[in-house]
């Protein structure tokens, strides 16, 4: 393993120093469960690591106020999957923190961290964009808030500016009923990335919006207000071309070894309609 030093800062403004301190040649080190992989097989080599877990302001964390649901960066996805209140409102991201990973990893594994590392096949990041997630962000100059959908550009990389971490990702507190659910496709069950991710949510204006991922360079949110997708009743035909026009910005890489692009795009297509059915029941169920 690559030599580096080691930090361990206690408070918040300690970190933003230190990643002004050192720029490009940190890394933090929250679950660790990506960032220990890269260390060990080379692909990583930093100057320093910066460990979060005595940081007072980042202690794990789910919690209501002013009309949001605030999760922690460093809040696990043990945590989020069992929580009442995600299971409450936010399902389809309990449903996603439930399948990232083995049970040893979820154990590990941080909300702050899956989204950071801006990989395109992020099982959280799917229903973080059907529910209008904000990510909120602290540095040199001060903090702010970033609309999840605004957060990624490509695979690694996010809108976060020089200096600046992810302290909480907040989601609005529904005002009217929606049903959701995540679903994935992957090679094998348990520890392995999506094939496709994806999350569909049906609201009762008859608003549908479609989020997938690991079928482009980073996650896609897609919008239908005409009701046409969430009317049981609607002509067939009309809701397939519907939903072929949400996947218009799928773009597969053909050179991924876990899937082929055809295969991708026609398990998309499969999922998106499967999704819909779902979410359309909870609705109704609600």
């Amino acid at each position: 393993m690559h030599t580096f030093a080691y930090e361990r800062p206690a408070t918040l403004p300690e970190v933003v120093a230190l990643l002004g301190r050192h720029g490009t040649d940190a890394r933090l080190l929250a679950g660790g469960t990506d960032l220990i992989i890269r260390l060990r097989d080379g692909t990583l080599h930093p100057g320093v690591v910066i460990d979060l877990k005595r940081v007072a302001e980042l202690c794990p964390a789910i919690r209501e106020e002013d009309g949001r649901l605030a999760i922690g960066a460093t809040t696990v996805m043990t945590d989020i999957a069992a929580d009442p209140r995600v299971r409450r409102d936010f399902m389809a991201l309990a449903e996603a923190a439930a399948v990232v990973g083995s049970v040893q990893i979820r154990n590990r594994a941080t909300l702050g961290g899956n989204i950071c590392n801006a990989s395109p096949a992020a099982d959280t990041a799917p229903p973080l964009l059907v529910y209008g997630a904000e990510v909120v962000a602290a540095g040199p100059g001060g903090s702010r808030r970033i609309p999840i959908a605004d957060f990624f550009v490509r695979s690694g990389q996010t809108t976060l500016e020089p200096g600046e971490l992810v302290t909480a990702i907040e989601l609005p507190l529904p005002r009217r009923r929606m049903g959701a659910v995540h679903v994935r496709r992957s090679r094998r069950r348990g520890h392995d990335l999506a094939s496709v991710t994806l999350c569909c949510g049906v609201d009762e204006a008859g608003w549908t919006r479609l989020a997938y991922g690991s079928v482009g360079p980073r996650p896609v949110l897609a919008v239908d207000e005409s009701g046409m997708l969430a009317d049981p009743d609607a002509p067939e035909a009309a809701r397939a071309e519907i939903l072929e026009r949400l996947f218009t910005d799928a773009s597969p890489s053909p050179r991924s070894m876990r899937a082929s692009p055809a295969y991708r795009l026609a398990m998309l297509r499969t999922l998106g309609a499967r999704a819909l059915r779902t979410a359309i029941q909870r609705l109704a169920e609600e």
